[in-house]
């Protein structure tokens, strides 16, 4: 009888243990998502694959190299490569392989006689192709998980804004996407020691590795002692950038640098000039209007050049943001206090029109260079840069608080909730909280 107890007893706590097992794995699971054996699994994949039983080496494409060849180094076979170039339609054009980029190659354990099983080429430092070589040929593009980090920076300008960012080991990219908010607000060829800027960002990872910025949801920078702010808020199923008023700071080209009558001649590679005679190009626009009429500048700048130009008579350049520069020539005289070097206003004065040089009669000449290419000034591409609608105000207000909050320290910039505010997927939008 004791015995038989004993018997009992001893499946009870066998019972109990085995319960008290099932138990602690369904809070370990609940707890951290998976089991210690799925946690210990999972960090042996990488790019799909589980690594565990394979010899992996890695290399670079070196110039002049292809595909094939590097495939042949492993053991596979032309008939191989052959099938892999048609498995690859539609999937991924081999021809895109460039060098410099990355490869990792998965060979079976076997020393003696060692087999290809995965050859993973690195597209960019997070997209992926996967070439497997098994009973069937299979090839599959993925991406690996880009991990976003909200952060707050700021600097002070000594010299540059890129010197800055990298005295402040900071990314210079983050410099290039400051400049591209703030393109048609900020002179940053003018910059002034002093200057200084603070911006909320993301800063993108793959595994541990940072691969660079991602968006900008929110920045100041003080120029020439005015501060001006940028607030990301999606209007039109679009993000874009805007002041602590609601105005974009994305501001258009005017449509002319003056009230005008007419266009008397346009953008050509061979116009017949009316005084020369003679079929040259004309790259600009003439605006016919009387002597005297004022001429305004199409976006803030800089005065590069004021003075007679030969043909083009009394001429003003001025250096705009992205590559720009405006050329407005044959003027009658300037605006007072126009000089090199001095900062304009979109829509402020800078001359007459005129007709000094080689003209007809009184007229404005305007021209666009991008990057020092001539461009036709009517098919330059504007965007609307309307404000924030009325019935956008109220969300773009919560928004605003929330950004100047996380500028100036009162929340922690990763902690600010702005995902409820944006709808559009582009450009990290998904990774807000």
């Amino acid at each position: 009888m004791g015995k038989k107890r004993n018997i009992i007893i001893l499946f009870s706590v066998l019972f109990v243990a085995l319960i008290l097992a099932a138990v602690l794995r369904k809070i370990s699971r609940d707890t951290h998502g998976m089991t210690e054996e799925e946690m210990t699994r999972e960090e042996n994949i990488r790019y799909g694959i589980d690594v565990n039983g394979y010899r992996m080496t890695e290399d670079v494409i070196r110039p002049g190299e292809n595909l094939s060849g590097i495939l042949a180094r492993f053991g596979v076979s032309a008939r191989t490569v052959d099938s892999l170039v048609r498995c690859t339609e539609g999937v991924f054009d081999l021809r895109s392989i460039r060098a410099g980029q990355q490869y990792k190659a998965f060979l079976s354990p076997d020393t003696v006689k060692q087999r290809l099983c995965h050859f993973v080429y690195e597209r960019n430092r997070v997209d992926y192709v996967v070439f497997s070589f098994g009973d069937s040929i299979a090839v599959r593009t993925d991406s690996k998980e880009v991990r976003r980090k909200r952060c707050v920076a700021g600097a002070t300008i000594e010299s540059s804004l890129w010197n800055a960012m990298v005295a402040n080991d900071l990314s210079p990219a983050l410099a290039m996407n400051l400049s591209d908010i703030y393109a048609w607000t900020i002179d940053f060829f003018g910059l002034q020691p002093g200057d200084r800027f603070q911006v909320i960002y993301d800063e993108e990872y793959v595994d541990t590795m940072s691969i660079g910025v991602g968006r900008i949801w929110g920045a100041w920078f003080e120029s020439g002692g005015k501060r001006f702010y940028a607030v990301p808020f999606e209007q039109d199923g679009k993000i874009s950038y805007w002041d602590e008023q609601g105005n974009s700071l994305r501001k258009n080209l005017l449509k002319a640098p003056l009230k005008f009558s007419r266009i008397s001649s346009r953008f050509s590679n061979s116009r017949l000039h009316p005084v020369l005679k003679i079929r040259r190009p004309h790259h600009g626009v003439d605006y016919a209007a009387p002597s005297g009429t004022p001429v305004h500048a199409v976006a803030d700048g800089v005065v590069i050049a004021k003075g007679y130009s030969g043909g083009g008579g009394n001429t003003v350049k001025i250096r705009h943001s992205r590559g720009l520069v405006t050329g407005y020539l044959h003027l009658r005289g300037y605006a007072k206090g126009l000089a090199v070097g001095k900062r304009v206003s979109q829509g402020q004065l800078i001359g007459y029109v005129g007709a000094t040089g080689l003209a007809t009669g009184p007229h404005l000449d305007f021209r666009i260079w991008r990057n020092g290419q001539p461009i036709d000034p009517l098919k330059v591409p504007s965007e609307p840069a309307e404000p924030i609608s009325e019935a956008n105000r109220a969300q773009f207000m919560k928004v605003k608080e929330l950004v100047f909050a996380g500028l100036d320290g009162t929340i922690p910039a990763d902690s600010i909730a702005l995902a409820p505010f944006f709808a559009a997927k582009s450009a990290g939008a998904d990774s807000l909280r």
